[in-house]
């Protein structure tokens, strides 16, 4: 074999069709484009456009609000924990932060923290730092044995 008798297999190179190069080419004059107008012209975007009538995105009312100061909690159940403790993933003599439930598989990412729901049972005494947690979760934590420590919402220090 020599690299000059190398080739495609046949058909697997098709050329490009070259548009608008007379009628010989069976897609000359318009080049495929239809026959005048705004959509023949190059650069025309006209998505939502309703022919001059008031766009119906426009003719809907605004409403909602989005609080740029909202935060975005990892929800945890006290069930799924003890899961991951009887599955040795996570270990019951170390504090149970974020970033051992993130380790654990239990959340995927840190987010702005965790906070810890009630729902399920909780056999094991565990030292919880959270950044928050339900009233049913404390509960359920003290009752069997552990702790739980509030963390405070880390504010960015302006200079």
């Amino acid at each position: 074999m020599k690299l000059n008798g190398i080739t495609d297999n046949p058909g697997a190179k098709k050329s490009r069709v070259r548009v608008g190069r007379g009628i010989g080419s069976g897609c000359g004059k318009t080049g495929g484009r239809g026959v005048k107008g705004q959509k023949a012209r190059s650069g025309v975007r006209v998505k939502g456009f309703e022919g001059g009538q008031m766009p119906l995105y426009r003719r809907l009312p605004k409403r909602g609000f989005w609080n740029p100061f909202s935060k975005d909690y990892n929800e945890v159940n006290l069930g799924r924990v003890q899961a991951a403790i009887d599955a040795s993933k996570l270990d019951a003599k170390a504090p149970v932060t974020i970033e051992a439930l993130v380790a654990a598989g239990v959340c995927a990412k840190p987010r702005d923290g965790v906070r810890i729901l009630g729902a399920g049972e909780l056999k094991a005494k565990l030292a919880f730092e959270v950044a928050g947690a339900s009233k049913s979760a404390v509960a359920a934590i003290e009752a069997a044995g552990g702790s739980i420590t509030i963390l405070a919402a880390a504010t960015e220090a302006t200079a």
